[in-house]
């Protein structure tokens, strides 16, 4: 067989392999039918596919050449959080060579065998028939194999769910979340509505979260058989969280918030067949390439019209995201393989903008969406997430309640560090900018109970008896020992996106910077008195109503009525957090150490 070339050069003990130079994808020379190749690993950005292993084949190997393909398969998992893509029958350099049937059933076996050992499921993703000097037909196979997950450490990609008003988003939600399809009266988004007002409307206003799972053999576990969310959690080695945004403009705050808040892996854009691109939509991408999420396109209700109409709009979309300001190359997915390709492709390429077209009332091509899901890798490998684990823990604080017999519940994301039960960590700043002791009582990650949180996951944290009137959101919990640095006035590096006349010294705008979201003064415009559409400045602004904890390098977008612009956090004035306990203002025993 072939050694294996994936993520990370040679794995532990592997092979390096011939690396054959290739040009766009093809090798110079060789045979005169020249055979196809797969094109290179890592795209121009250095953004990696799975560790995709090449592998000619897996026919009866030896008792030392099956135990050293097992720990490549071994480190291949790790590498891949749990995941990797295996290509049989093709050689190291990528050259299609393929299989007979007889061959790729042996390796098939192989290949069975070697998960059993590690303890994964192995899924065919597809298989595709070469024409290679041969009479014999001969194939290659695309197997993913996926790891069952020890101790809940499921692989967990958030997709946030953006597009304009009444394009589907919550129906298309409730239909992956509850394994129902809808009525076309709107039954299957019922489940995700939080207030009474947004059942009676049909809108989301506020942002709800819905999760589908994965077993380790590829299949939908959600909602359906009437399991519990904690059913989904234990069965599913791969969970997709959508948080569901609002489409109305008038909603358009709790939207941004949603998107640079929660830190969405990819973002979902809903388009209606029947209206095309209108109202937010144009918005809603704007504020993905802004926030530099990867965005795929779901064209929705294609039952409702005809078959012209649904082209016009996927030729409408492929149009704007063509367009300079976008450059994207749509990949419309017409079959599974289609899918396959467009989530290999779609993590290795931000380019790459996969369109579905498909209905939550026939449950036309809605297969085609799951497979995509299934399949897509996540962004960050094993070793970055490792190094984030070892820093200080830090939590944004995005949602605040109140449960009964628990005490107060605060909701958001780990960005950094680990979060322990029991832990006493700091909390703020305060509107006099101080951090407050608390300790963390309980943690609950997707609806189920979890004892330890590591970096870039969401949960709820119970406090206890902690007071609520004193949190906020846009808050940070810490450990006490990180003496964070808060700021009331700081600096950015802004490009204004739209504003109708000059934006200059003394203007308000509203600013969002992750979890912190507040109006600001602009105090100063360096080497400039005022700014017009599409001018670039470093700008000083002020927070009006008290201190945030903000980073250097921070993504910021700023908004005012029509007026909004992108940037990044450039220098802060800092002011040294005070830590205090309250004890004088808080009754005894309020306030737990």
């Amino acid at each position: 067989g072939a050694a294996l070339r994936g993520r990370g050069g040679a794995a532990p003990g592997g092979g390096g392999g011939s690396k054959a130079k290739k040009k766009n994808g093809r090798s110079r020379g060789g045979k005169a039918n020249n055979p196809p190749y797969l094109p290179p690993e890592v795209s121009s950005d250095g953004r990696r596919n799975y560790p995709s292993v090449k592998q000619l084949k897996l026919v009866n190997p030896s008792q030392y050449r099956f135990e050293h393909l097992v720990t490549q398969m071994k480190w291949r998992l790790q590498e891949g959080r749990g995941e990797a893509v295996y290509q049989i029958g093709v050689e190291d350099n990528g050259l299609l060579v393929g299989l007979s049937e007889e061959e790729m059933r042996a390796s098939l076996k192989t290949l069975r065998r070697m998960a059993e050992k590690v303890g994964a499921d192995i899924t065919v993703l597809r298989e595709r028939e070469v024409d290679y000097d041969s009479d014999v037909p001969r194939k290659i196979t695309e197997v993913l194999v996926r790891k069952v997950p020890d101790n809940q450490q499921f692989l967990d990609l958030r997709v946030a769910v953006l597009g304009n008003v009444d394009s589907g988003k919550s129906t298309l939600l409730g239909v992956l979340t509850q394994g129902e399809l809808d009525n076309g009266r709107g039954r299957a988004r019922l489940n995700l509505f939080r207030h009474l007002h947004e059942i009676q409307s049909g809108r989301t206003s506020s942002i709800s979260f819905e999760i589908l799972g994965f077993n380790s053999k590829g299949e939908v576990v959600n909602y359906s058989d009437s399991r519990t969310a904690e059913e989904i959690c234990e069965s599913s080695s791969k969970m997709i969280t959508f948080i569901d945004l609002a489409g109305h403009h008038k909603y358009l705050k709790t939207t941004i918030f949603g998107l640079t808040s929660y830190c969405p892996d990819f973002a979902m854009l809903v388009v209606s067949a029947n209206t095309g691109i209108a109202g937010t939509t144009r918005e809603h991408l704007g504020l993905a390439m802004a926030l530099k999420v990867p965005f795929f396109i779901v064209i929705s209700k294609v039952d409702l019209c005809s078959k012209a109409t649904v082209e016009r709009t996927v030729k409408q979309l492929e149009r704007i995201l063509k367009q300079p300001g976008c450059n994207k190359l749509p990949l419309l997915v017409n079959s599974d393989d289609d899918a396959v390709t467009a989530a290999q492709q779609f993590a290795q390429s931000p380019n790459i903008t996969p369109i579905f077209t498909l209905s939550s009332v026939s449950g036309e091509n809605l297969d085609l969406l799951k497979v995509f899901l299934n399949i897509l890798p996540p962004l960050t490998n094993s070793k970055e997430q490792e190094e984030l684990m070892q820093q200080l823990t830090e939590f944004q604080v995005d949602e605040i309640y109140t449960v009964p017999e628990v005490g107060t519940v605060v909701g958001g994301t780990l960005s950094s560090g680990i979060c322990r039960e029991g832990e006493n960590l700091v909390v703020g700043p305060t509107d006099d900018g101080k951090f407050l002791r608390l300790k963390v009582c309980s943690i609950q990650r997707n609806r189920s109970a979890c004892r330890v949180l590591r970096a870039g996951q969401a949960a709820t944290l119970a406090l206890g008896p902690f007071d609520r009137s004193l949190l906020r959101k846009g808050m940070v919990m810490v450990s006490p020992e990180m003496n964070p640095t808060i700021c009331s006035v700081f600096e950015a590096e802004i490009v204004l996106l739209f504003h109708a006349t000059t934006f200059r010294k003394g203007f308000q705008v509203t600013v969002h910077v992750g979890n912190v979201r507040q109006t600001a003064i602009v105090e100063k415009i360096h080497g400039k008195d005022k700014l017009r559409t599409g001018e670039k400045a470093v700008v000083c602004f002020r927070f009006i109503k008290h201190p945030e904890y903000l980073k250097i390098g921070a993504k910021l977008l700023f908004r005012e009525g029509v007026t909004k612009g992108i940037g990044h956090v450039t220098d802060l004035q800092a002011i040294t957090a005070k830590e205090n306990s309250l004890e004088e203002s808080l009754a005894p025993g309020q306030l737990s150490f």
